[in-house]
């Protein structure tokens, strides 16, 4: 359960911090617009992506059993998150993500990390399908720059207030948010090095500002950003409050667990290396304490953020270290200039997020599997979207160990040849 940064800075030299370093800071510009992207959507102030950002991103990479995770807030947790501020504030938010963080130390010290073998790829799948749904629906608001003082967080509810705010549509937002939309799709396959996300939302944000359009930014909609990080505190705790976030609190720790875990394999497929499942739930568990302390999000490693690290040239932690002060160093010399990013082009953002989330490339993958796997990726999806993300994975993890066990006993059957008596 060493931490790789331990193994790494043994042959340590200024080649890789060379390499390190840029990584980082190409990251941080990924980083800094889905942070705060991710931070509003999940019904937070733009300010506490941020801080996640910098204080998880650091701990998931200085302590992480992976060379090149990236860590901070991700779209997954936007509907969990969103649902928790909701129902019991956001100082009960931060009690979850403290509460779940110590669930991760504790199944990383008794090596939980290699279950995640166990969750069946069709659960893993359809709730990830269902959270890209959510997400991009929840932009549409902004997206269009529709007129509505509260969208509800049920999905019929949502659909039928959009629909009922239609008249109000704002041309111009719709036209920056695609315009963003285009520009980053665009860069990524011209110029899949550049800081694609940052450049596109900064360009839109800029003709925004010039041309005093009617449109939403962060500064119009939260004020002014903070220019530093607020002083760590513990979070309220009761016993009364425990035991009614307690649930939120696994989904957290089970979300944040298995996709850093996730994210952490796709990485190994790209550097061709092998991290360590326990260290790497160890750290998610004091990133998202170490968030908590911070009034921050729920934290977990990042595919896109730790794929786009790999891409950049990134060879060890330091990278990620790196792309968390870098953030830091932005939040602290430029935050007035993050007042200028419109809303609209953050929804673009979002909602090319959620897609790409979705992994259209696999469709007709799935296509192709069990009819029982099939079911179990749509009953996942759906329960995810029209239900609640808690019955969803406990469903389909229920369903998805059952379906496995009784293909595990037809085979044992198949295999068993009866005794001569």
């Amino acid at each position: 359960m060493k931490p790789k940064i331990l193994t790494t800075l043994a042959t340590y030299d200024r080649q890789q911090f060379t390499a390190d370093l840029l990584a980082g800071v190409t990251v941080a510009m990924v980083a800094l617009p889905l942070s705060l992207a991710i931070a509003i959507a999940s019904g937070a102030g733009p300010e506490k992506g941020l801080v996640t950002a910098i204080v998880a991103g650091f701990l998931i990479s200085f302590l992480g059993g992976s060379r090149v995770q990236i860590g901070g807030p991700t779209g997954a947790f936007i509907v969990v998150v969103y649902g928790v501020i909701a129902q019991h504030g956001y100082d009960g938010l931060v009690l979850a993500t403290f509460m779940a963080g110590i669930i991760m130390l504790l199944a990383g010290y008794f090596r939980a990390g290699n279950l995640v073998a166990y969750v069946p790829e069709p659960v893993i799948n359809g709730f990830t399908i269902g959270i890209g749904v959510i997400i991009a629906t929840s932009q549409i608001k902004d997206l269009l720059g529709l007129s509505i003082a509260d969208v509800p967080a049920e999905f019929i509810a949502k659909i039928e207030t959009l629909w009922g705010a239609r008249d109000s549509l704002n041309m111009l937002a719709f036209g920056i948010g695609l315009a963003t939309m285009v520009v980053i799709v665009g860069l990524r396959r011209l110029a899949p090095r550049f800081p694609g996300l940052l450049i596109a939302v900064a360009l839109a944000s800029a003709v925004v500002a010039m041309a005093a359009m009617p449109v939403d930014t962060i500064f119009s909609r939260f004020g002014a950003l903070p220019s530093t990080l607020p002083m760590p505190a513990l979070p309220e705790i009761s016993w009364a409050r425990i035991v009614e976030l307690l649930p939120s609190a696994l989904v957290i720790a089970f979300l944040a667990s298995i996709e850093s875990l996730l994210s952490a394999m796709v990485a190994d497929r790209m550097i061709g290396g092998h991290h360590r499942p326990n260290a790497e739930v160890l750290a998610q568990g004091f990133a998202n304490i170490g968030s908590a302390l911070f009034a921050g999000l729920p934290a977990t490693g990042a595919i896109a953020r730790t794929a786009t690290n790999v891409r950049a040239g990134g060879k060890t932690p330091v990278a990620g270290i790196v792309h968390a002060l870098a953030i830091l160093l932005v939040m602290m010399l430029a935050a007035p200039l993050a007042g200028y990013l419109a809303m609209p082009a953050l929804a673009g953002l979002l909602i090319l997020t959620a897609w790409n989330m979705s992994e259209p490339h696999k469709w007709r993958g799935y296509m192709q599997q069990r009819r029982s796997d099939q079911i179990l990726l749509i009953l996942t999806m759906v329960l995810t979207v029209f239900a609640d993300l808690t019955i969803a994975i406990g469903v389909g993890v229920s369903i998805g160990l059952a379906l496995r066990l009784r293909r595990h006993n037809v085979e044992m059957e198949k295999d068993w040849t009866p005794p001569d008596r």
